[in-house]
């Protein structure tokens, strides 16, 4: 290969480079964005489980209900 050839070839990998690097960081920046709002709604579902516990009755075990009158 001749030297114009070599640089050519030089040049077009640096661009590949170049836009591969800026490809990996935003994809870096969505992960970590959604990481984040993965971890938001962790904390938000908690938030919802811990008011229902409060305002929901518990549950009774089925042998200690009274079985229905027809029984």
């Amino acid at each position: 290969m001749t030297n114009p050839d070599l640089s050519r070839q030089l040049t077009e990998l640096e661009t590949r480079c170049a836009f591969q690097e800026q490809a990996l960081q935003e994809l870096s920046d969505t992960v970590a964005r959604q990481q984040a709002e993965i971890d938001r709604l962790g904390r938000l579902l908690k938030e919802i489980q811990e008011r229902l516990r409060g305002i929901a009755p518990p549950v009774a075990d089925r042998s200690e209900e009274t079985p229905p009158p027809h029984y």
